[in-house]
């Protein structure tokens, strides 16, 4: 229907000016009407703080301005998550300020690309259009060119806001904004469907007036096209001249833009047309020139015409800033990144603090780490009254451990540490345990250096970090090491937790024993007082590491530290390896008495037969004095396990037993 209704609207076009018969119809009083309550309605919007525009969070780099024409096809079924996100907070929100907030805080920023898309999605929601399309316009109106005014002029017509649409054209007018073709055929079909003749009629009678060809755009392209396929000369000077244009900051702006590909013929058209009193570059044609030339090749020239920008108090944009800072880093230009976020910290304009840690991460990551350059960065950031946080530390060492290079994390601290930052506890600890656990050795101990020669001292969670990571990289003598400074240092009092994960790393390569005597020591010399879950560990792996003697020694700490004896993996290993003076000494070491109660001794000696080890009970209870000798439990137990093996024929005596005892 688009395309067959725009076919028959070219056909019923005159073919030239001078065939025309009828002439524009002057406004209606109702269109003027219109027309004031649209201006009206565009100046009400007030947003605050509009000096400095949101940067982009996570991928700092905005949406860049492009000179293709508008994607009029836009997929609508699959539309960008941001004009998803602006359009649900003009939806909910009537607030303009709070709206403002909403978008920083999701790190939006209202680029020219973006507010074509946005306003291509709300095509079919005019009211919500209009609300953003004036929100801009205030905002920064800049934002704003003949496309973005086409896409809300085709809103207010599909959705027949008539009165509205007449009046946005005249203002448009006065802009030098011609309507497109594509909102012509649009707006023309709404029009016919309702019946509407006369404004049919009116739409026709502004094309056949010429108003699409006298538009910026295609003035723009016609002036671009000359430059853009001839040498420059005097003949190209002529035919620009022979043009008669009216040189403005929109119409130099859309030039530049479509001379993005030469750039170097950009730059001279842009000097010719002030050099020759044709126009005086103001902030649309200064940043689009900015744009064009901030790139590799053309970098002394980007820099001379930044400087002019200074001199002349034209601000950077901040989608020129985004879009050449991009450049720059996918460049690998980072002297020049640094450069570009000191010019535009010292403007009006300035970058989020999101842009800060974006440039710190890329001198982290690059080939080398230029701490001169992470320098003037932190020094530009806290200079502009921002405070360094742990979240840009942490993003830092990130980008340093993702290329291997967290060992020069100690020159970062240094720096911001110079610059009044502080790292926090949690901090401290994720440093300490990343260093030791990668195996640093050196750099933690300069680690864990440089924060005990300043005032504050490495508190308890990070000293269990750094073990912790010792422990990790399979570097036990040195975990060993960091808790004996430890101790020597505070004390071992509240380094249960610390001296538990040393015990656990030793256990886990096998070296329970190595681990006994390290509690023994420090018991002995330092009063530490090990937890109970300590003591339970190692005396399970010292008995399955050959170690009962050592662990039948831990027996007699537990009882001195208060702690009940830890029965369970003893009684297991003795029923099935243990011998009968081995079952004695454990019986004998478990208690302060002579000898432990008889329950004690009667779950050893089901456990033995449970293990078919009926004579090594026998063995142990002959062993055991004589009223646990003559206990009638104790005889009962061996009776009734005795007889059932003596009335099991052809079974083996270990089946035997087991019988027994489930008897």
């Amino acid at each position: 229907m688009r395309h067959s209704w725009r076919l028959l609207l070219f056909r019923s076009y005159p073919r030239s000016l001078s065939s025309l018969n009828t002439q524009v119809n002057s406004p209606s009083l109702s269109h003027i009407r219109s027309l004031h309550s649209l201006q009206s309605q565009l100046l009400h919007v007030k947003i605050n703080n509009t000096a400095n525009p949101i940067f982009f969070g996570k991928n700092p780099i905005a949406h860049s301005f492009s000179s293709d024409p508008l994607v009029e096809t836009e997929n609508k079924n699959d539309p960008d998550p941001q004009c998803l996100l602006i359009s649900d907070f003009f939806t909910k929100f009537s607030d303009l300020d709070e709206i403002s907030k909403e978008l920083e805080s999701n790190n939006v920023v209202v680029s020219h690309e973006l507010v074509l898309n946005v306003l291509c999605f709300l095509e079919s929601n005019p009211d919500v259009a209009r609300k953003f399309f004036n929100w801009v316009l205030e905002k920064d109106s800049q934002r704003l060119s003949s496309k973005s005014y086409n896409l809300m002029l085709r809103a207010l017509g599909v959705n027949g806001l008539v009165e509205e649409f007449w009046g946005l054209v005249e203002i448009m007018k006065k802009k030098g904004y011609g309507v497109s073709g594509v909102t012509r055929d649009k707006v023309a079909e709404k029009f016919e469907k309702d019946g509407l003749k006369s404004d049919l009629e009116k739409l026709k009678e502004v094309f056949a007036s010429g108003s699409v060809d006298q538009s910026v755009e295609k003035i723009a392209q016609s002036v671009s096209r000359i430059v853009r396929n001839q040498v420059w000369g005097d003949h190209v000077k002529k035919q620009i001249s022979d043009l008669n244009v009216e040189f403005s900051g929109d119409l130099v702006k859309i030039v530049l833009e479509n001379l993005a590909m030469e750039p170097m013929k950009g730059s001279i058209f842009f000097r010719w047309v002030e050099e020759n009193g044709l126009f005086k570059h103001d902030e649309k044609s200064y940043n689009a020139m900015a744009r064009v030339l901030g790139r590799e090749d053309c970098i002394d020239k980007f820099w001379e015409v930044v400087d002019e920008m200074r001199e002349n108090g034209v601000e950077m944009e901040v989608e020129t800033y985004a879009k050449v800072l991009g450049r720059f880093v996918k460049r690998k230009m980072i002297k020049d990144a640094v450069d570009l976020y000191e010019f535009a910290m010292t403007g009006a304009n300035k970058p989020s603090v999101q842009c800060c840690t974006f440039l710190l991460k890329k001198i982290a990551v690059a080939k080398e780490l230029d701490m001169n350059l992470f320098s003037r960065v932190v020094k530009i950031f806290i200079g502009n009254n921002n405070v360094l946080t742990d979240s840009i530390l942490d993003a830092v060492l990130k980008s340093l451990t993702s290329v291997g290079r967290l060992g020069e994390c100690n020159k970062v601290l240094k720096e911001l540490k110079e610059n009044g930052f502080v790292a926090n506890s949690n901090m401290h600890s994720k440093i300490a345990f990343s260093l030791a656990s990668t195996g640093k050795k050196d750099e933690a101990d300069e680690f864990v250096d440089n924060i005990e020669a300043s005032e504050s001292n490495l508190d308890y969670k990070a000293w269990v970090s750094l073990i912790q990571g010792h422990c990790v990289s399979g570097d036990l003598e040195k975990a060993s090491d960091c808790f004996q400074k430890k101790v020597e240092k505070d004390g071992a009092s509240n380094t249960g937790y610390a001296f538990e994960s040393l015990v656990n790393a030793y256990c886990r390569r096998d070296r329970a024993l190595d681990a006994s005597k390290l509690l023994h020591e420090y018991v002995g010399h330092n009063e530490l007082k090990p937890w109970h879950t300590t003591y339970k560990t190692l005396i399970s792996k010292l008995l399955i590491q050959d170690g009962f003697t050592d662990a039948l020694k831990l027996l007699d700490l537990m009882k001195s530290h208060g702690f009940p004896p830890f029965l369970d993996p003893f009684i297991k290993h003795l029923s099935k390896h243990g011998t009968s003076d081995d079952a004695i000494a454990f019986m004998r070491a478990m208690t302060s008495k002579k000898f432990p109660s008889t329950s004690v001794v009667l779950r050893l000696f089901k456990e033995y037969f449970k293990a078919g080890r009926y004579s090594e009970a026998q063995n142990v209870l002959s062993k055991c004095p004589h009223y646990i000798r003559n206990h009638a439990d104790v005889l009962n137990l061996f009776y009734s396990t005795k007889a059932a093996i003596d009335t099991t024929p052809d079974v083996t005596d270990t089946a035997a037993v087991a019988v027994a005892v489930a008897v």
